[in-house]
C-alpha cells in the first residue's frame, strides 16, 4: 500500500479538549504521543474485515501477510464472494492457490482463454455468476467444462468481443448443465440454432434474460418458444427475418424489454411488435438505419409503450416509466437511483436498460457512423455520463470506454472531435471520470484513465483535468501494479504533457519518476505502456527544467535501453524522440553530453536510422542532429557509422515526409561541422542527396540542406563536387527565392566559399582538355554565383541609410543599417576559428562582391544579442580581424556595402571587448 493511515487524536488536557477542526491543534495533535505505539493488530475483527473489503486483491493479500491474525481474517469467506481476475494473469497454479479462499465464491469476472481454462481449479462449486471478456480464443471444450463444474450457475456472460470459437454444442451443454440459469448473454456467435434455443427453453425454466449480440445467425422461430424470457436482446445480429420476428415474438407472454439496436429492422416490424405484444413495455432500436430513414414513423400512437431510438428524446422516454412524472430531464437516471421507495419491476427494467444502452452506445461509438454528431452532442454524451454513475460496475466501465471512444475521429493521428470532448466537460464529466479513476477497482481505473487520456487531447479539457487534480491522480495511477491501469494513466500524462503549462505540474506530482519507473517495470511485457511512457517523457524532455528531472530520475538509461533493445516501432519512435528532446538543451544543461556518454546510445540511434518505419528514422535522425552539437558526440557518431548511415538515409528520402528530409539533412549538417566528417560525407556520396533536398518546396528542408552544403563547401574537394553535381543552380535558387532568410543566407555563404579561389587548383587536375572544359564551366558557374550573392546582400541594404552612414559614423546611423541587415536566426550559428578566418581572409579577395558578402557574414555573427556573438568576437580578435576590417572600411576601391558592414563589425568587436572586460 502506498497510502498511510493517520488517526486524529484529541489532545488530553485538564483545561480543554481539542477536537478535530480546532485551529489551535497542530500537526502533532493529530498523531499519538511519541511514546505511544499504535497496535493495528488490536483493531476489532469486523473493522479489519471492513478495511480489507475496501482494498483491491493485491493490497488485501499484502495486508494479510502482516501477521497471523490478519492472515486468518484475510481468509474470511465474506471477502471472497466476488473475484475479479481480469487485472491478473491467472493460470492453473494461481487458481489452485486461491481455491481455499473461493469455497463460497459466487461471482467471478475473468479475461482471456488462459484464465478461462484455469477457472475450474478454483473449485468454486457455488458460483452463481461468470462474466468474461477477450473471449475470442475460448473453445467449446473450455466452456463445456466450466458449465459442467458449476451447475448452480445463474448468469453466464461472454463479451462484448466475439466468441468466434464457441458453437451451438457448448451452448447446448450449458442448457443441460445449468438448470438454474437466469441470464445468458453471448456475443459474436456464428450460429445459434433452433436445437440450442429449444434446449435452453426446455432445461432452463428460469431463463428470463437472453442476449445474443452481434451474432451472424439466430433462429427467430425457436426464440419464440422461450416463454420464460422477460428481456431479450439481439442487438447487432444480422440476417434476422423481421417478418417472422414480428409475427412470433409478440406472443411471448412475459416479454417486457426487447433490444433490436444496430439491426436492419424496419418500421412495420417495430409497429407490429409494439401494437400486438400485451406485455412489451420497452423496445430499444438505437442506430437502426432503416427505421430512422422513415420520416413518417411516429411512436405517439403506442400508449404505454416506450421506443428508444436516436430520433427520440431518450431521457423523456425513460421518465415515462415512472409514476412520478416530475422525474424528467437529464437527471432521470440519477433520480431513479436515489428513490427512497423502490419499485422492483421498474428497477428490473432500468437495470436492463442501463446494460443495453451502455453496450449499444459503446458499439456505436466504435463503428463511428456518419450523421450522429447531433445525437452525441444533445443526448449521447449525457447518457454515457449518467451511466457512469450506475451501480453496475460493468455498465460504469462500458460508459467510460464509450466516452473514450466516441470523441476519437482518427486514432492513428490522435484526432478527436472537440465539440464532443467539450460536451463531456460541460456536463461535469471530468470530475465524474476522475472520481471513477480513484476507485479501487482496476477495471474502472483503467477505463476512466483511458477516457481522460483521449479527452485531454483537447486543450480546454486538459486544462479542466489539471484544475480538477487530474494530474496527481494520473501520476498515482501510473505507479499501479496493474499494467493496463499504468498504460492508460501514462497515455493521459502523454496527452497532458503536450501543453507547456502542464509539464511542471506533472513533474511536481511525481509523474516523471513514475514514467521512468514504468519503463523498467514493464520492459519485458508491455509495448503499449512503454510507448506511452516514452511519449510522455519525450514531451516533458522538451522543457528545459523537466528534461533535467528526466535525467535525474534515470530517464537517459531507460530511454537508451528502449532504443537499443525494444523491437516495437512505436516504442522506438518515442524513445528516439525523447532522446532528441533531452539533447536539445545543450546550452543550458549537460543532458546532451550525458546521452552521448550512455553506453550504446549513439550506436542504437544510428541503427534506428535504418528502420523500415519512417517515424523511427525521422526521430533517430533528429536525435543524432541534436547530439552532434556536442564535439565529442559528433566524433563518436561518426565512429559508430553515422556518416554512412545518414548519407544512406538522405539518399533514400527523396519522396519521404518533409520532417524526415529536414532531420536527415540536419544530422548531416551537424556532423559536417567537423572537417574530417565533412570530407567523409562528400566521399560517401552525400553531396547529391543534399542538392536534391535543397530543391525541396519546404522551408525547413531548405535551411538544413543549405546548412549542410555550406559546411561541405568549406572543403575545396567538396566544393568541386557540388559544382560538378549541379549544385550551383540549386544554391542560386535557394539564395534568390527561398522563403527562409536563413536558407538564403547559408546558400550565399556556400557559394562564396566555393568561388573564393580555393577550389581552382582541384578543378585544374586532369588532362589539358578536361581542365579547359572545367575552367570554362567554373567561369560560368562563378559568374552566376557572384551575381546572386550580390543580389542577396543588396536585399538587406537601404541606400538612404547607407548614404547617412557613409557621411557619418554616428551610432544611430550604423544602428539603422544593422537593423535592416539583421537576419535574426543567424545569431544561432556557431562558426569555428577556421571559418571565421576564412571570412576575414575573404575581405582581401579581389572580388568586391565577396568582400561585401564576407563583411555581411561577419556582421551577422557579431550582432549584439546573438547566442554566439561573444565567441565569434573572441575568434576574430585572435585572428587579427580588426586590422583587416579597418583596411576594408578605408579602402577606396571597396564597395560601399563592404565599408559600412566592416565599420559595424569593428563597432561590435569594440562593444564585445568592453563587455568582456567589465
Amino acid at each position: 500500500m502506498n497510502r498511510r493511515v493517520r488517526r486524529k487524536v484529541a489532545k488530553k488536557s485538564k483545561e480543554r479538549v481539542g477536537v478535530p477542526g480546532n485551529p489551535e491543534i497542530g500537526d502533532a495533535d493529530l498523531c499519538p504521543d511519541s511514546n505511544e505505539d499504535v497496535d493495528w493488530t488490536s483493531l476489532p475483527d469486523d473493522t479489519v474485515i471492513q478495511l480489507f473489503s475496501c482494498l483491491n486483491y493485491r493490497d488485501r493479500a499484502s495486508l494479510s501477510s502482516t501477521c497471523k491474525i490478519w492472515r486468518v481474517l484475510g481468509l474470511s469467506s465474506c471477502l471472497w464472494t466476488s473475484l475479479d481476475l481480469r487485472a491478473h494473469k491467472c493460470d492453473p497454479g494461481m487458481a489452485v492457490s486461491l481455491a481455499s479462499r473461493c469455497v463460497n465464491l459466487q461471482k467471478l469476472r475473468f479475461r482471456g482463454a488462459e484464465c478461462a481454462d484455469a477457472i475450474i481449479h478454483l473449485q468454486a462449486r457455488n458460483l452463481r455468476e461468470i462474466s468474461g471478456d477477450y473471449c475470442r480464443k475460448i473453445t467449446d471444450a473450455t466452456l463445456s467444462m466450466i458449465v459442467a463444474r458449476h451447475e448452480a450457475l445463474e448468469t453466464l456472460q461472454l463479451g462484448p468481443d466475439f466468441c468466434e470459437r464457441i458453437s451451438s454444442d457448448a451452448i447446448k451443454a450449458t442448457a443441460f448443465c445449468c438448470p438454474k440459469l437466469k441470464k445468458l448473454r453471448l456475443s459474436g456467435l456464428r450460429d445459434v440454432s433452433a436445437e440450442v434455443i429449444n434446449a435452453l427453453a426446455k432445461h432452463c425454466p428460469n431463463l428470463i434474460d437472453i442476449g445474443l449480440l452481434d451474432c451472424l445467425k439466430v433462429d427467430e422461430v425457436a426464440l419464440g418458444n422461450v416463454v420464460s424470457v422477460l428481456f431479450l436482446s439481439v442487438a447487432g445480429t444480422s440476417n434476422m427475418k423481421w417478418g417472422v420476428v414480428s409475427h412470433l415474438w409478440h406472443k411471448l407472454p412475459k416479454l417486457i424489454g426487447l433490444d433490436v439496436s444496430r439491426t436492419d429492422i424496419g418500421p412495420s416490424a417495430v409497429s407490429r411488435l409494439l401494437s400486438l405484444s400485451p406485455s412489451l413495455k420497452v423496445l430499444c432500436a438505437m442506430n437502426c438505419p432503416v427505421l430512422e430513414e422513415d420520416n413518417t414513423f411516429s411512436v405517439n400512437q403506442y400508449k404505454g409503450k416506450l421506443l428508444l431510438a436516436l430520433f427520440n428524446d431518450i431521457f423523456k422516454g425513460l421518465a415515462s416509466l415512472f409514476a412520478d412524472t416530475t422525474k424528467t430531464g437529464k437527471n432521470v437516471l440519477l433520480d431513479w437511483r436515489n428513490l427512497k421507495t423502490k419499485d422492483k419491476n421498474v428497477d428490473e427494467i432500468m437495470n436492463w436498460l442501463e446494460w443495453i444502452l451502455s453496450h449499444t452506445l459503446l458499439r456505436t461509438a466504435e463503428s463511428n457512423p456518419q450523421g450522429l454528431d447531433a445525437f452525441w452532442l444533445k443526448q449521447g454524451a449525457t447518457i454515457l455520463l449518467s451511466l457512469m454513475q450506475s451501480s453496475q460496475e460493468e455498465v460504469q466501465e462500458r460508459a467510460a470506454t464509450g466516452l473514450a471512444t466516441f470523441v476519437v475521429i482518427d486514432d492513428e493521428n490522435a484526432s478527436i472531435d472537440c465539440g464532443r470532448a467539450e460536451a463531456v466537460m460541460q456536463d461535469g464529466g471530468i470530475r465524474l471520470l476522475l472520481n471513477l479513476a480513484k476507485s479501487w477497482r482496476v477495471g474502472l481505473q483503467s477505463e476512466a484513465a483511458k477516457a481522460i487520456a483521449n479527452l485531454s487531447v483537447n486543450a480546454n479539457v486538459a486544462k479542466a483535468v489539471a484544475e480538477e487534480g487530474g494530474i496527481q491522480i494520473l501520476a498515482g495511477l501510473a505507479s499501479s501494479m496493474n499494467r493496463l491501469v499504468a498504460e492508460e494513466a501514462a497515455g493521459g500524462l502523454w496527452n497532458l504533457s503536450v501543453g507547456e503549462e502542464h509539464k511542471g505540474a506533472i513533474a511536481e506530482a511525481g509523474g516523471v519518476k513514475a514514467l521512468v519507473d514504468l519503463i523498467f517495470k514493464w520492459f519485458s511485457g508491455g509495448d503499449g505502456v512503454l510507448e506511452r511512457a516514452a511519449g510522455a517523457l519525450a514531451n516533458l524532455a522538451a522543457d528545459d527544467k523537466c528534461s533535467m528531472e528526466v535525467a535525474l530520475a534515470g530517464g537517459v538509461h531507460a530511454l537508451v535501453m528502449l532504443a537499443r533493445n525494444c523491437k516495437f516501432e512505436g516504442v522506438q519512435e518515442q524513445a528516439a524522440r525523447a532522446l532528441a528532446n533531452l539533447a536539445a538543451h545543450g546550452d543550458s544543461n549537460t543532458n546532451n553530453a550525458a546521452v552521448g556518454q550512455e553506453a550504446g546510445a549513439l550506436e542504437a540511434l544510428v541503427q534506428l536510422t535504418r528502420s523500415l518505419h519512417e517515424g523511427v528514422r525521422q526521430e533517430a535522425a533528429g536525435a543524432l542532429w541534436n547530439l552532434s552539437f556536442d564535439d565529442r558526440n559528433r566524433e563518436a557518431i561518426a565512429a559508430a557509422g553515422g556518416v554512412e548511415a545518414l548519407v544512406a538515409l538522405a539518399q533514400s528520402c527523396a519522396n519521404a515526409s518533409p520532417g524526415l528530409q529536414e532531420r536527415a539533412a540536419g544530422a548531416l549538417w551537424g556532423l559536417s561541422v567537423s572537417e574530417a566528417n565533412s570530407i567523409a560525407i562528400g566521399r560517401e556520396g552525400g553531396v547529391v542527396p543534399l542538392i536534391a533536398l535543397a530543391r525541396s518546396e519546404t522551408e525547413d528542408v531548405h535551411e538544413t540542406a543549405a546548412g549542410a552544403l555550406w559546411n561541405l563547401a568549406f572543403n575545396p574537394g567538396n566544393a568541386l563536387r557540388i559544382v560538378e553535381e549541379g549544385g550551383v543552380p540549386a544554391l542560386v535558387d535557394l539564395c534568390s527565392s527561398s522563403v527562409s532568410k536563413m536558407a538564403r543566407f547559408m546558400a550565399a555563404l556556400a557559394l562564396a566559399y566555393m568561388f573564393d579561389g580555393r577550389m581552382d587548383e582541384f578543378a585544374l587536375i586532369g588532362t589539358l582538355t578536361e581542365s579547359t572544359s572545367k575552367s570554362a564551366n567554373l567561369d560560368g558557374a562563378r559568374r552566376m554565383a557572384l551575381k546572386h550573392i550580390e543580389a542577396f546582400v543588396l536585399t538587406f541594404t537601404d541606400p538612404q541609410a547607407f548614404a547617412t552612414a557613409a557621411a557619418s559614423s554616428a551610432p544611430a546611423a550604423l544602428a539603422q543599417v544593422t537593423e535592416r541587415a539583421r537576419i535574426q536566426e543567424a545569431g544561432h550559428l556557431r562558426c569555428s576559428g577556421a571559418e571565421i578566418g576564412r571570412f576575414v581572409a575573404m575581405l582581401r579577395n579581389p572580388s568586391s562582391i565577396l568582400k561585401a558578402c564576407a563583411a555581411f557574414a561577419l556582421l551577422q555573427f557579431t550582432i549584439p544579442g546573438g547566442r554566439h556573438a561573444l565567441h565569434h568576437a573572441s575568434l576574430m580578435q585572435g585572428a587579427g580581424a580588426a586590422r583587416v576590417l579597418r583596411a576594408a572600411a578605408a579602402a577606396a576601391t571597396a564597395p560601399l556595402e563592404a565599408k559600412i558592414f566592416a565599420r559595424i563589425v569593428l563597432r561590435n568587436l569594440e562593444y564585445r571587448h568592453i563587455e568582456s572586460s567589465i
